[in-house]
């Protein structure tokens, strides 16, 4: 199995990327939005217990996400492998991550993230900002805000992967096919080591 977790800050190009990879490695595509959505939408005992929490304004313990991602994973365990998207956020993600597909022999094959500069970034999330519509990238503010939280919370994932020699930096500046060509350039030399 091919476990990517594709990594890096907001507006580093992750969903563009994923998409392609998820097309040339046949993977399953696992984003906590999505799985958030799916469970909420049905209305499953995880998805009831984290509409009580966003009610409240409150952040959805690790332990329901970890509980909705395990789900995900048992319903698609017989396939190719996994990309995952937004997944893991934190250090005790991880883990939980790497025990539970322990359970199904397999583990995380590598986390690949885009290294983008944050004045880029910004850049990039004002842009997408003036066609998505989407307020949290409209404001130069609250995107550096976006990015202190990311060094402070998920930035401490990478350093868990490389502990393990799983991580691939990959350079995020440049065409959309020529940052996938790097991506798979690492993707294609890691399954080779």
């Amino acid at each position: 199995m091919l476990n990517i977790i594709l990594f890096g800050p907001p507006g580093a190009g992750k969903g563009t990327q994923s998409a392609k990879l998820i097309e040339k490695y046949n993977l399953i595509h696992l984003s906590t939005g999505d799985v958030f959505r799916y469970n909420i939408k049905n209305e499953t005992d995880l998805g009831v217990l984290a509409r009580s929490y966003i009610d409240k304004g409150e952040l959805v313990p690790d332990e329901v996400t970890n509980d909705m991602v395990k789900d995900f994973i048992i319903r698609n365990v017989n396939e190719q492998g996994f990309i995952f998207d937004g997944y893991p956020r934190t250090i005790a993600q991880g883990e939980a991550l790497d025990r539970m597909l322990t359970e199904h022999n397999t583990t995380v094959t590598m986390m690949v993230a885009l290294e983008v500069d944050e004045d880029e970034l910004v850049k990039r999330l004002i842009e997408r900002g003036k066609t998505s519509g989407r307020a949290d990238d409209q404001n130069e503010d609250t995107i550096r805000n976006r990015f202190k939280v990311y060094q402070e919370e998920t930035a401490p994932v990478a350093v868990f992967y490389s502990d393990q020699e799983k991580y691939r930096g990959v350079h995020g500046m440049g065409s959309v096919d020529e940052i996938f060509e790097r991506l798979t350039h690492a993707i294609d030399s890691r399954s080779e080591e």
